[in-house]
């Protein structure tokens, strides 16, 4: 019954074997290229932009020449990924009530007193800028 459906996925496979998994920095230059034609009909294209993602995700979190970025990504911190968004959106300590007053908000850029952000933080930060609470971490 589904013979001929798995024939034509394995077809389609066999012309972009990048899509499920990028062996070489060719796939993966084109799985970029790819991927910047399905955003563009981004509901039509969801569950390949998803298949792809994943597979670009996999490559760039594995390969030689993006062992030096993930290395220092992963030293960063919930403060630090504050700060960036901070400079992205033009924002200073009066801007972020949510956090608190001027000075607590200048103790945990600082990381003063041992200041750390909370899960209130978390919380908050995540709902402002539409990201998942895990970035903040």
């Amino acid at each position: 019954m589904h013979h001929d459906t798995f024939e034509q996925i394995r077809n389609a496979l066999g012309l972009v074997p990048f899509l499920t998994r990028i062996e070489n920095a060719q796939d993966y230059k084109q799985a970029l290229a790819m991927m910047d034609e399905l955003i563009d009909s981004y509901d039509a294209n969801r569950t390949l932009i998803d298949i792809l993602a994943a597979s670009i995700e996999a490559w760039e979190d594995s390969a030689p020449e993006f062992a030096e970025f993930n290395s220092a990504v992963s030293k960063l911190d919930g403060i630090d990924v504050l700060k960036t968004l901070m400079e992205q959106h033009g924002l200073g300590v009066n801007d972020l009530p949510e956090l608190g007053s001027k000075s607590t908000v200048s103790k945990l850029l600082n990381r003063s007193e041992g200041r750390k952000l909370n899960r209130n933080h978390i919380e908050a930060l995540s709902c402002r800028f539409g990201m998942s609470p895990a970035v903040f971490f």
